[in-house]
Protein backbone atom coordinates (compact mmCIF):
# COMPACT_ATOMS: atom_id res chain seq x y z
CA UNK A 1 0.00 0.00 0.00
CA UNK A 2 1.21 3.51 -0.85
CA UNK A 3 -0.01 6.71 0.83
CA UNK A 4 0.74 10.12 -0.69
CA UNK A 5 1.54 12.59 2.09
CA UNK A 6 1.09 16.23 1.00
CA UNK A 7 2.61 18.88 3.22
CA UNK A 8 1.96 22.64 3.15
CA UNK A 9 5.68 23.08 3.77
CA UNK A 10 8.56 23.14 1.28
CA UNK A 11 10.05 20.05 2.87
CA UNK A 12 13.51 20.35 1.34
CA UNK A 13 13.86 23.74 3.04
CA UNK A 14 13.54 22.08 6.46
CA UNK A 15 15.54 18.82 6.30
CA UNK A 16 15.48 18.23 10.08
CA UNK A 17 11.69 18.27 10.04
CA UNK A 18 11.49 16.24 6.83
CA UNK A 19 13.70 13.50 8.27
CA UNK A 20 11.87 13.48 11.62
CA UNK A 21 8.56 13.30 9.77
CA UNK A 22 9.77 10.38 7.70
CA UNK A 23 10.88 8.45 10.79
CA UNK A 24 7.67 9.21 12.63
CA UNK A 25 5.28 8.16 9.89
CA UNK A 26 7.25 5.01 9.08
CA UNK A 27 6.91 4.00 12.74
CA UNK A 28 3.12 4.23 12.52
CA UNK A 29 2.43 2.24 9.37
CA UNK A 30 1.73 -1.43 8.97
CA UNK A 31 4.13 -3.81 7.26
CA UNK A 32 3.87 -3.33 3.52
CA UNK A 33 2.69 0.30 3.72
CA UNK A 34 4.82 3.16 2.43
CA UNK A 35 4.13 6.82 3.16
CA UNK A 36 5.78 8.95 0.48
CA UNK A 37 6.45 12.56 1.48
CA UNK A 38 5.64 15.42 -0.86
CA UNK A 39 6.02 19.12 -0.10
CA UNK A 40 5.17 22.36 -1.81
CA UNK A 41 7.25 23.40 -4.81
CA UNK A 42 10.50 25.25 -4.15
CA UNK A 43 9.91 28.98 -4.08
CA UNK A 44 6.23 28.73 -3.11
CA UNK A 45 6.68 31.21 -0.26
CA UNK A 46 8.25 34.63 -0.87
CA UNK A 47 9.69 34.89 2.64
CA UNK A 48 10.37 32.63 5.61
CA UNK A 49 7.65 30.01 6.03
CA UNK A 50 4.75 30.51 6.33
CA UNK A 51 5.63 33.67 4.52
CA UNK A 52 3.20 36.45 3.81
CA UNK A 53 0.48 34.25 2.32
CA UNK A 54 -0.98 32.23 5.15
CA UNK A 55 -3.04 35.03 6.70
CA UNK A 56 -4.79 36.11 3.49
CA UNK A 57 -7.73 34.23 2.00
CA UNK A 58 -6.84 34.77 -1.65
CA UNK A 59 -3.10 34.17 -1.40
CA UNK A 60 -3.53 31.14 0.82
CA UNK A 61 -6.22 29.82 -1.51
CA UNK A 62 -3.92 29.95 -4.53
CA UNK A 63 -1.92 27.11 -3.01
CA UNK A 64 -4.92 24.80 -3.24
CA UNK A 65 -3.94 24.05 -6.82
CA UNK A 66 -0.76 22.32 -5.73
CA UNK A 67 -2.90 19.99 -3.61
CA UNK A 68 -5.34 19.38 -6.48
CA UNK A 69 -2.50 18.58 -8.86
CA UNK A 70 -0.94 16.26 -6.28
CA UNK A 71 -4.20 14.38 -5.65
CA UNK A 72 -4.80 13.83 -9.37
CA UNK A 73 -1.25 12.57 -9.75
CA UNK A 74 -1.64 10.30 -6.72
CA UNK A 75 -4.68 8.62 -8.22
CA UNK A 76 -3.15 8.40 -11.70
CA UNK A 77 0.03 6.86 -10.28
CA UNK A 78 -1.79 4.19 -8.31
CA UNK A 79 -1.52 5.46 -4.73
CA UNK A 80 -4.03 3.95 -2.33
CA UNK A 81 -4.81 7.10 -0.31
CA UNK A 82 -4.09 10.83 -0.29
CA UNK A 83 -3.23 12.52 3.00
CA UNK A 84 -3.63 16.31 3.28
CA UNK A 85 -1.14 16.77 6.09
CA UNK A 86 -1.91 20.32 7.15
CA UNK A 87 -4.40 21.31 9.83
CA UNK A 88 -6.46 23.76 7.68
CA UNK A 89 -7.21 20.79 5.37
CA UNK A 90 -6.21 22.78 2.30
CA UNK A 91 -8.31 21.96 -0.81
CA UNK A 92 -10.16 19.12 0.94
CA UNK A 93 -13.59 20.04 -0.42
CA UNK A 94 -12.22 20.22 -3.95
CA UNK A 95 -9.94 17.20 -3.85
CA UNK A 96 -12.47 14.71 -2.53
CA UNK A 97 -14.78 15.50 -5.48
CA UNK A 98 -12.01 14.81 -8.00
CA UNK A 99 -10.55 11.47 -6.91
CA UNK A 100 -12.01 8.18 -5.78
CA UNK A 101 -9.05 7.11 -3.64
CA UNK A 102 -9.58 7.99 0.03
CA UNK A 103 -8.68 11.53 1.08
CA UNK A 104 -7.71 11.89 4.75
CA UNK A 105 -7.07 15.27 6.33
CA UNK A 106 -5.10 16.40 9.37
CA UNK A 107 -7.73 18.74 10.83
CA UNK A 108 -10.95 16.78 10.42
CA UNK A 109 -9.45 13.40 11.29
CA UNK A 110 -7.62 14.73 14.36
CA UNK A 111 -10.73 16.32 15.83
CA UNK A 112 -12.89 13.27 15.13
CA UNK A 113 -10.38 10.97 16.82
CA UNK A 114 -9.75 13.38 19.70
CA UNK A 115 -13.48 13.36 20.35
CA UNK A 116 -13.11 9.71 21.37
CA UNK A 117 -10.69 10.73 24.13
CA UNK A 118 -12.45 13.75 25.64
CA UNK A 119 -15.51 15.94 25.24
CA UNK A 120 -13.78 19.30 24.71
CA UNK A 121 -11.00 19.38 22.12
CA UNK A 122 -8.40 22.14 22.19
CA UNK A 123 -6.09 22.95 19.32
CA UNK A 124 -2.71 24.20 20.50
CA UNK A 125 -1.16 25.89 17.49
CA UNK A 126 1.80 28.09 16.62
CA UNK A 127 0.36 29.97 13.61
CA UNK A 128 -2.29 32.40 14.85
CA UNK A 129 -3.41 33.29 11.32
CA UNK A 130 -4.85 29.79 10.89
CA UNK A 131 -7.59 30.16 13.51
CA UNK A 132 -10.27 31.71 11.23
CA UNK A 133 -9.76 28.91 8.71
CA UNK A 134 -9.98 26.26 11.42
CA UNK A 135 -13.17 27.72 12.90
CA UNK A 136 -14.84 27.87 9.49
CA UNK A 137 -13.82 24.29 8.69
CA UNK A 138 -15.17 23.07 12.02
CA UNK A 139 -18.54 24.69 11.31
CA UNK A 140 -18.59 23.03 7.90
CA UNK A 141 -17.78 19.63 9.45
CA UNK A 142 -20.37 20.26 12.20
CA UNK A 143 -17.62 19.72 14.75
CA UNK A 144 -17.62 23.27 16.09
CA UNK A 145 -19.41 22.26 19.30
CA UNK A 146 -16.72 19.68 20.04
CA UNK A 147 -13.78 22.10 19.74
CA UNK A 148 -13.29 24.68 22.45
CA UNK A 149 -10.16 26.83 22.84
CA UNK A 150 -7.60 27.38 20.10
CA UNK A 151 -4.47 28.52 21.91
CA UNK A 152 -1.20 29.78 20.46
CA UNK A 153 2.17 28.55 21.63
CA UNK A 154 4.60 31.41 22.23
CA UNK A 155 6.85 30.24 19.40
CA UNK A 156 7.17 30.70 15.66
CA UNK A 157 8.03 28.34 12.82
CA UNK A 158 11.77 28.92 13.15
CA UNK A 159 11.53 28.25 16.90
CA UNK A 160 9.84 24.91 16.21
CA UNK A 161 12.51 23.98 13.66
CA UNK A 162 15.29 24.98 16.06
CA UNK A 163 13.80 22.98 18.91
CA UNK A 164 15.16 19.70 17.54
CA UNK A 165 18.60 20.89 18.73
CA UNK A 166 17.32 22.42 22.00
CA UNK A 167 13.95 20.90 22.94
CA UNK A 168 13.27 22.22 26.44
CA UNK A 169 12.12 25.78 25.60
CA UNK A 170 9.48 24.56 23.15
CA UNK A 171 8.29 21.82 25.51
CA UNK A 172 7.85 24.44 28.21
CA UNK A 173 6.05 26.82 25.83
CA UNK A 174 3.72 24.05 24.65
CA UNK A 175 3.00 22.94 28.21
CA UNK A 176 2.12 26.50 29.21
CA UNK A 177 -0.23 26.89 26.24
CA UNK A 178 -1.80 23.50 26.91
CA UNK A 179 -2.46 24.43 30.53
CA UNK A 180 -4.16 27.62 29.33
CA UNK A 181 -6.42 25.47 27.17
CA UNK A 182 -7.08 23.05 30.03
CA UNK A 183 -8.04 25.93 32.30
CA UNK A 184 -10.55 26.94 29.61
CA UNK A 185 -12.15 23.49 29.71
CA UNK A 186 -10.12 21.35 27.32
CA UNK A 187 -10.09 17.62 28.03
CA UNK A 188 -7.98 16.56 25.02
CA UNK A 189 -5.40 18.44 22.95
CA UNK A 190 -4.62 18.38 19.24
CA UNK A 191 -1.23 19.94 18.42
CA UNK A 192 -1.69 22.26 15.46
CA UNK A 193 0.43 21.67 12.37
CA UNK A 194 2.83 18.86 11.56
CA UNK A 195 6.14 20.30 12.77
CA UNK A 196 4.83 20.77 16.32
CA UNK A 197 3.12 17.37 16.25
CA UNK A 198 6.26 15.54 15.15
CA UNK A 199 8.44 17.40 17.65
CA UNK A 200 6.15 16.50 20.56
CA UNK A 201 5.92 12.87 19.49
CA UNK A 202 9.71 12.68 19.15
CA UNK A 203 10.02 14.01 22.70
CA UNK A 204 7.44 11.56 24.07
CA UNK A 205 4.94 14.28 25.02
CA UNK A 206 1.57 12.51 24.98
CA UNK A 207 -0.04 14.14 28.03
CA UNK A 208 -0.08 17.42 29.86
CA UNK A 209 -1.12 16.71 33.44
CA UNK A 210 -4.12 14.38 33.03
CA UNK A 211 -5.07 15.55 29.52
CA UNK A 212 -4.05 13.46 26.48
CA UNK A 213 -2.18 15.00 23.56
CA UNK A 214 -3.15 13.31 20.30
CA UNK A 215 -0.47 12.28 17.84
CA UNK A 216 -2.39 13.61 14.85
CA UNK A 217 -0.04 12.55 12.07
CA UNK A 218 0.42 9.03 13.42
CA UNK A 219 -3.36 8.74 13.78
CA UNK A 220 -4.00 10.04 10.27
CA UNK A 221 -1.74 7.54 8.50
CA UNK A 222 -3.47 4.70 10.34
CA UNK A 223 -6.87 6.06 9.28
CA UNK A 224 -5.56 6.39 5.72
CA UNK A 225 -4.64 2.70 5.79
CA UNK A 226 -8.11 1.81 7.10
CA UNK A 227 -9.86 3.91 4.46
CA UNK A 228 -7.66 2.45 1.73
CA UNK A 229 -8.59 -1.09 2.78
CA UNK A 230 -12.27 -0.15 2.78
CA UNK A 231 -11.97 1.35 -0.67
CA UNK A 232 -10.07 -1.63 -2.02
CA UNK A 233 -12.25 -4.29 -0.40
CA UNK A 234 -15.73 -2.82 -0.81
CA UNK A 235 -15.39 0.10 -3.20
CA UNK A 236 -16.34 2.63 -0.50
CA UNK A 237 -16.05 6.21 -1.74
CA UNK A 238 -17.47 9.59 -0.70
CA UNK A 239 -20.93 10.87 -1.45
CA UNK A 240 -21.34 12.11 -5.02
CA UNK A 241 -24.55 14.01 -4.27
CA UNK A 242 -24.92 17.78 -4.55
CA UNK A 243 -22.53 20.65 -5.24
CA UNK A 244 -19.97 19.57 -2.64
CA UNK A 245 -20.00 15.92 -3.73
CA UNK A 246 -20.60 15.86 -7.47
CA UNK A 247 -17.62 14.53 -9.44
CA UNK A 248 -16.87 16.23 -12.77
CA UNK A 249 -15.55 14.20 -15.69
CA UNK A 250 -11.76 14.18 -15.76
CA UNK A 251 -11.71 15.66 -19.25
CA UNK A 252 -13.58 18.72 -18.02
CA UNK A 253 -11.14 19.09 -15.14
CA UNK A 254 -8.06 18.82 -17.37
CA UNK A 255 -9.49 21.30 -19.90
CA UNK A 256 -10.39 23.87 -17.25
CA UNK A 257 -6.98 23.60 -15.60
CA UNK A 258 -5.26 23.97 -18.99
CA UNK A 259 -7.29 27.10 -19.73
CA UNK A 260 -5.91 28.71 -16.57
CA UNK A 261 -2.37 27.61 -17.38
CA UNK A 262 -2.15 25.18 -14.50
CA UNK A 263 0.34 22.35 -14.60
CA UNK A 264 -1.35 19.21 -15.92
CA UNK A 265 -1.24 16.18 -13.68
CA UNK A 266 0.43 13.11 -15.17
CA UNK A 267 -1.88 10.41 -16.45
Amino acid sequence: MRIWHQSFTVLDDVPHYRDALHRHLDAHTSAGTTVELHGMRAGTYPSDYPGTHIGHAYLSGLHKEQFVEAALRAQDEGYDAFFIATIPDTAYEEVRTLVDIPVVTFGQTSVLMAGMLGDCVAIVNFIAALEPQLRRNLRSYRLDQLVGPIVQVEAGFTDVMGAYADPEPLIEAFTAAARTAIAAGATVIVPGEGPLNVFLADQGVNRVDDVPVLDSLGTCVRIAELRAHQHRDSGLFPSRVGFYGSQPERGLVDAARAFYGLTPASR
